[in-house]
């Protein structure tokens, strides 16, 4: 059985410093946590991924997710708080669409991996 631990305590100072350095701002950890609890969510996950190479509004996400559209706006609405999402007026229609190619390069890389296990 392996366990995760080591059999002998000892700190390598140098090493520690170097990643310490390494490390970034308490708030981009958390910003990054948000955006892969948000896309935790199956149902955003597909939404997001809907919308990586199309322009959709909240009836087509629904047709395409296969949940309520009251569902499809809650999701919406995390999606655009994080903003992953956002959102364009055309007439009486609002669509969606991925906020940057960053979001979906995030999710291709996911599925890739999930994919390749």
């Amino acid at each position: 059985m392996t366990t995760d631990r080591c059999e002998v305590h000892e700190v390598h100072p140098e090493r520690v410093q170097e990643a310490k350095k390494k490390l970034l701002s308490d708030e981009m950890y958390t910003s990054m946590a948000q955006t892969f609890s948000a896309l935790g969510d199956s149902n955003r996950a597909k939404i997001i991924y809907s919308l990586i190479d199309a322009e959709l509004c909240v009836c087509d996400i629904a047709a395409v997710v296969g949940i309520s559209e009251s569902a499809v706006s809650q999701h919406l609405r995390i999606l655009r708080n994080l903003r992953l999402v956002k959102q364009r007026k055309g007439g009486r229609m609002m669509y969606y669409s991925v906020n940057d190619a960053h979001i979906g390069t995030l999710l291709e890389v996911c599925l890739e991996h999930a994919r390749h296990g």
